[in-house]
C-alpha cells in the first residue's frame, strides 16, 4: 500500500494537472465560439456561389468552358490535407487520416495545413508538395494563396484531379471528416451534402455573358471552398479540444475524490496501528 507521502504527491500532481486542462478548456471555449461564427456564417456564402454555379451550368452548359472545369481521365491526384498544429483534441486527427485512407489514392501527393498529419504523411513517405501555416482566426489571404498553388498544379496539367480533406463542423459535440473534390469543379448539384444548393437563379440575366460571369467566379469559388474547408476544420479543432480538456478535468477531479478517499484510509490505518501500539505497550507495563 502505498504512503501517506506518495498519495500527498499524486494528489498533488493531479491537482496541477486539473488546473492546467481547465485553463485550456476555458480557452478553446471562448476560441471556439467565434471560429464556429465564423463557419456557419460561410456556408451561406458558400450556397448562393453553388446557386449561381448551377444555373449557369444547367442553362447554358453547351455555351460555357472553362479550364477548372476540365474533366480528365488520368488518376493522378493531388489532395489538400487540413489537419491541427496541436495535439489534445481527442480522436480529431485519428479520424480524418483514416477517411484520407479510405477515399484517395495510394499515390496521391500532398498539400498540407497543420502538423499533425502532415509527419504522419511524412512517416508513411508521402510526396508533401507544400506546407501551409494558417494564422487564427483564419484570413482569407491564407486560403487564397493555398488555393492558387493548388489550381496552378491543376492548370499546368501536373494532377487530374485536386481534392480537400478536412473535418466538417456539424455541433460542439460532433465532427465529420470529409473528402471532397475541388478540382475539376463538379456542378453544384453533385457535390456532398456539406456543400448543399440553396437559393434559386433560374430567371438570372448574366452580363456580360454566361461565361465570362464563370470566368470571375470560378476563381472565387475554388478560393472560398478552401477558405470555407479552413473555417470548418478551426472550428471543429477548438470544439473537440474544449471538450477534450472538459472530460480531461472531470476525471482529473474524479481522481482527486479517490486518491483522497485512500489517503484518509491509509491515513486512518495507520492512526489505528498507532493506537494499538500505544495500547500493547500500556498492557505490558502493567
Amino acid at each position: 500500500m502505498a504512503n501517506l507521502r506518495d498519495i500527498r504527491r499524486r494528489i498533488k500532481s493531479v491537482k496541477n494537472t486539473a488546473q492546467i486542462t481547465r485553463a485550456m478548456q476555458l480557452v478553446a471555449a471562448a476560441k471556439m465560439k467565434k471560429a464556429q461564427d465564423q463557419a456557419m456564417a460561410g456556408r451561406d456564402y458558400s450556397s448562393q456561389l453553388n446557386a449561381v454555379l448551377s444555373d449557369i451550368s444547367a442553362n447554358f452548359s453547351d455555351e460555357v468552358s472553362h479550364p477548372l472545369l476540365e474533366v480528365r481521365e488520368g488518376n493522378r491526384e493531388l489532395v489538400l490535407v487540413i489537419s491541427t498544429d496541436k495535439g489534445l483534441c481527442g480522436p480529431l486527427n485519428t479520424n480524418l487520416a483514416k477517411k484520407l485512407r479510405a477515399e484517395t489514392s495510394d499515390t496521391a501527393d500532398y498539400v498540407t495545413v497543420g502538423r499533425k498529419l502532415r509527419v504522419m504523411l511524412e512517416k508513411l513517405q508521402k510526396t508533401i508538395l507544400a506546407d501551409y501555416s494558417v494564422n487564427d482566426p483564419v484570413p482569407f489571404a491564407d486560403a487564397r494563396s493555398i488555393a492558387a498553388f493548388l489550381t496552378k498544379q491543376f492548370v499546368e496539367g501536373k494532377y487530374d484531379k485536386v481534392s480537400i480533406a478536412y473535418t466538417r463542423f456539424v455541433n460542439t459535440l460532433t465532427q465529420v471528416p470529409e473528402v471532397i473534390q475541388l478540382l475539376p469543379v463538379l456542378p453544384p448539384a453533385q457535390t456532398s451534402d456539406s456543400g448543399a444548393i440553396s437559393g434559386d437563379c433560374s430567371d438570372s440575366l448574366f452580363e456580360p455573358s454566361a461565361e465570362a460571369v464563370l470566368a470571375s467566379i470560378l476563381p472565387l469559388y475554388v478560393n472560398f471552398q478552401v477558405y470555407q474547408a479552413l473555417l470548418e476544420s478551426r472550428a471543429t479543432e477548438h470544439s473537440a479540444r474544449m471538450v477534450a480538456m472538459k472530460a480531461a478535468t472531470d476525471n482529473a477531479k474524479k481522481f482527486i475524490k479517490e486518491l483522497t478517499l485512500e489517503y484518509n484510509k491509509v491515513r486512518q490505518a495507520a492512526i489505528t496501528a498507532e493506537l494499538l501500539e500505544i495500547t500493547t505497550a500500556m498492557k505490558a507495563m502493567e
